[in-house]
């Protein structure tokens, strides 16, 4: 399991979060619809990400149960919470063939309106591209030159 977390923080490193430049795949995962759970297009009026991401939108105040309800969700579908953030969630699924599937829920406001139970939050869900559970390549480090072995005392 520590594997599995280690390998998808560091896919996650390796392409930022919510930063793809290429168009992204479709997410392969059921979102399931909730309660006080709009979808929004836009993602908030944030057009690079709304290219990239599928958001919703719900309140400050209830963006902690949506969060828990869309995570017992996909939790059900076969989904691991891997890792993330205050407010970042990346979630993994081991492949049949091999390898795993990753995808990423961002929680995030409008930073420039004050804060308050109503005032509206997103969730952005989007793809990590590749496969999340390869191993990241060993740093290369240089060799060592042989020399005669060390005096032991």
């Amino acid at each position: 399991m520590k594997t599995l977390i280690l390998a998808a923080t560091a896919a996650l490193f390796a392409a930022p979060a919510l930063a793809q430049t290429a168009t992204p795949a479709p997410l392969n995962v059921e979102i399931p619809e909730l309660e006080r759970v709009t979808a929004d297009p836009t993602c908030g009026g944030k057009a690079a990400l709304a290219q990239q991401a599928f958001c919703v939108t719900t309140t400050q105040a209830g963006v902690g149960a949506v969060v828990d309800a869309y995570s017992a969700a996909f939790s059900q579908q076969g989904w691991l919470a891997a890792g993330g953030s205050d407010n970042l969630v990346i979630y993994v699924k081991r492949k049949p063939e091999g390898g795993c599937d990753g995808f990423q829920m961002l929680a995030f406001a409008d930073d420039t309106r004050l804060a308050a139970p109503g005032a509206p939050a997103w969730l952005a869900f989007a793809n990590i591209p590749g496969d999340v559970c390869a191993a990241a390549p060993a740093p290369v480090t240089p060799a060592q030159e042989a020399g005669p072995p060390a005096p032991q005392s």
